[in-house]
C-alpha cells in the first residue's frame, strides 16, 4: 500500500496536463478550423475539447467508489458518440456545400494538434495498463487523437495536391468513426465495471 499514493499522485498530475492541454488547444484549433474552412480541423477541435471535459471529469472521480467512475465512463461514452454523429452530419452538410480548405493552416494546425496529443499521451503512458474503464478511455483518447492528428496533417498535404475539399472530408468521416468505434468500446468496459461491482451480475 506504501506505493500506491505516489502513482495516484503523479496520475492526478498527468490528468491535469490533459485537461490543459485539451481545452487550451482545442479553442485554439477551433478558430484555426474556421478560418482555415477545415471540416477535419473542426471535427478534432471537437475532439480536443470533448476530450479536455472527459479528462476533468475523470479526475473528478478519482476519489469515487468504482460503480460511480464505471457511470461516469458510460456517460463519456455516450457524450463521444453524440459527438461522432454531429460531425458526421455536419461533413454531410459540406458534402453538399463543398468548400475548399486553405491547406496551409490546415496542415499548420494539424501539426500542432498532433504535437499537442503526442505530449498528452506521453503523460498517460505509465498508466495506459490496468485501471478501471475510465482510466482506459482517458488514455484511449489520447492515443487515438495523435494518430487522427496524422491523418489530418496527410489530408492538408492531399488537398494542396489535389486542389479539392475531398481528402478534408474524408479525413473527418474517418475522426467521426474513430469517435463512434471508441465510445462503443468504453461503453463496453464501462457496463463491465458496474456489473463488477453489482457482484457480476449482467446488465441488459
Amino acid at each position: 500500500m506504501t506505493g500506491a499514493a505516489p502513482v495516484a499522485r503523479g496520475y492526478r498530475r498527468a490528468l491535469w496536463i490533459v485537461v490543459l492541454l485539451n481545452i487550451g488547444y482545442g479553442v485554439v484549433e477551433a478558430v484555426g478550423g474556421f478560418l482555415a474552412g477545415s471540416q477535419s480541423l473542426k471535427a478534432d477541435a471537437l475532439d480536443f475539447l470533448g476530450d479536455g471535459l472527459i479528462s476533468l471529469v475523470g479526475l473528478i472521480a478519482l476519489a469515487w467508489p468504482l460503480v460511480w467512475r464505471a457511470r461516469v465512463a458510460f456517460g463519456q461514452g455516450v457524450f463521444l458518440g453524440l459527438l461522432g454523429a454531429t460531425v458526421l452530419a455536419a461533413t454531410a452538410y459540406r458534402v453538399v456545400v463543398q468548400q475548399q480548405p486553405e491547406a496551409d493552416l490546415m496542415g499548420v494546425f494539424g501539426f500542432l494538434a498532433l504535437l499537442v496529443n503526442v505530449a498528452a499521451a506521453l503523460a498517460l503512458m505509465p498508466y495506459r495498463k490496468g485501471g478501471d474503464a475510465a482510466a482506459k478511455a482517458i488514455w484511449l483518447f489520447s492515443r487515438n487523437d495523435a494518430l487522427a492528428n496524422l491523418a489530418v496533417v496527410i489530408a492538408a498535404g492531399l488537398v494542396a495536391w489535389s486542389g479539392t475539399p475531398w481528402p478534408d472530408l474524408v479525413v473527418a468521416v474517418m475522426i467521426a468513426a474513430l469517435f463512434l468505434q471508441s465510445s462503443w468500446s468504453i461503453i463496453r468496459d464501462a457496463r463491465a465495471d458496474i456489473a463488477d461491482a453489482h457482484g457480476g451480475e449482467q446488465l441488459p
